[in-house]
């Protein structure tokens, strides 16, 4: 689909209008998840627009998702301007690092995800899940953002460094908050100010570091000096070893550290957030999903074991993730001259593919901004174009704890829809927020009623 010369003919490419120097950057960052799908409708397929003065274009079909980020993955790379964003906190981690640094990292954290690893995972998010519920008395007002932040950053906590930070008032819990914040801001910012220069947040980050820079160094060095004594994620990424068997720096260890406790909390917790919204605001679906963990589970916890007796609840995460997806636009950047479906991608130039914009065209998805879980009813769902959905991305960068978000979700989906019901607080303005991740504007505010009360 993709060919490495600009001799053939090419498709002319639909610009939208902008201004002088700024171009879009206007309409980009007033509704950015509008600005996406405005490019695919009056563009069509392939459509394009200026960050500034640089040109970009985005790319919204399933076919060029397999060409960009499957096929002709290796003739692009994520780009400076996002690895300056997230280098001050993940430093090389895996979700920024290029070429062999990139093959080598993933190849010697696969055995974190493992199936038999899958499985030890599954205990602590259900015991964790089950933790907070208890937490809420009935008809208590909590946000679902904030509680699901807390879940999950609890979860990935005790998987990871086998500690336990269930408050994000614990010192850990609280840096690494920091710390993400400040990559949320960056990556969202078209001209981030240096990390270097004295500005508040930028201070806070730095204090942030320090204390995670100390606390991981110090779960390192008693790794090392006790192996076998735990079971973590970190064991793990300690333990495994390069081609040529050697082991990852412990510079390395903590930049991989720090990207696996952002994505594995971020991601998951904003996916839980609009699950939750719209299963309060669509009482059928919800009242399915209820019916399916009663009568699969009788009132005990899920296990992994229990994860292809409830489909229903799994089809409900999955067209959550269609309408909110976590990574909802990617970018790479070209490092060679590439022609992709007949049009011309120059060396340096930006692309985008939207899954916000792909979940959403209407000869996938029909009544495309329908909540419908059947749309991922088994039979449905292999009749889907291939990347028609792409909620980890796709190709040698997909996402690599895809099934850890997947099964995080789906159990603690089914571990709360046992004990509480959520209903929206009425007269709330719930808005998506798009930055690395969609979350909601201002928060959901949900009334908790506690079944064994109903």
């Amino acid at each position: 689909m993709a060919q490495h010369t600009l001799t053939m003919p090419t498709k002319p490419i639909t610009y939208l209008p902008g201004l002088p120097l700024v171009g879009n950057l206007l309409a980009f960052n007033s509704d950015r998840l509008a600005f996406l799908q405005r490019i695919a409708r009056e563009c069509g397929d392939v459509g394009g627009f200026h960050f500034g003065p640089f040109p970009v274009l985005m790319f919204s079909t399933s076919e060029h998702v397999q060409s960009i980020l499957v096929e002709h993955a290796y003739d692009f790379q994520k780009g400076e301007a996002l690895r300056q964003a997230f280098r001050p906190v993940i430093g090389n981690g895996l979700f920024i690092s290029e070429g062999e640094l990139h093959r080598r990292q993933r190849k010697c954290m696969a055995p974190i995800f493992q199936p038999r690893q899958m499985k030890n995972y599954a205990n602590a998010m259900v015991s964790y899940g089950e933790r907070l519920q208890e937490t809420w008395q009935d008809g208590a007002v909590v946000d679902v953002e904030q509680a699901m932040t807390q879940l999950t950053m609890s979860i990935i906590g005790k998987v990871l460094f086998d500690e336990d930070v269930f408050s994000e008032a614990d010192e850990l819990g609280a840096a690494m908050k920091t710390a993400l914040e400040y990559v949320n801001v960056a990556a969202s910012t078209p001209l981030s100010l240096p990390f270097s220069w004295p500005l508040p947040r930028n201070l806070r980050t730095r204090a942030a570091l320090t204390v995670l820079n100390a606390r991981i160094q110090a779960m390192i060095e008693t790794r090392r000096a006790y192996p076998g004594a735990k079971e973590d994620c970190l064991s793990l990424l300690l333990q495994a070893k390069d081609e040529d068997g050697n082991p990852m720096s412990d510079q390395q260890l903590f930049d991989e550290a720090v990207t696996l406790f952002g994505a594995g909390h971020e991601t998951t917790a904003t996916a839980l957030t609009w699950a939750w919204y719209l299963l309060a605001t669509h009482a059928e679906v919800y009242a399915a999903v209820r019916r399916e963990v009663d009568h699969v589970l009788g009132g005990r916890s899920p296990t992994y074991d229990d994860l292809a007796s409830l489909p229903y609840t799994l089809q409900v995460l999955k067209e959550t993730l269609r309408l909110y997806p976590s990574a909802y636009g990617t970018s790479r950047v070209a490092l060679r001259e590439v022609v992709v479906d007949g049009y011309p991608i120059r060396k340096g130039q930006t692309v985008v593919i939207a899954p916000y914009v792909i979940h959403r065209r209407p000869d996938y998805f029909p009544d495309q901004e329908r909540f419908d879980p059947e749309r991922f009813a088994p039979e449905r769902e292999r009749n889907l174009p291939r990347y028609a959905f792409l909620p980890f991305g796709a190709g040698p960068r997909i996402c690599i704890g895809n099934h850890f978000a997947l099964m995080e979700g789906h159990l603690l989906l089914a571990t709360l829809s046992q004990q509480v019901v959520f209903e929206l607080v009425p007269g709330q303005q719930v808005e998506p927020d798009p930055k690395v991740t969609i979350r909601p504007r201002a928060g959901i505010k949900m009334v908790v009623h506690r079944r064994e009360n109903r």
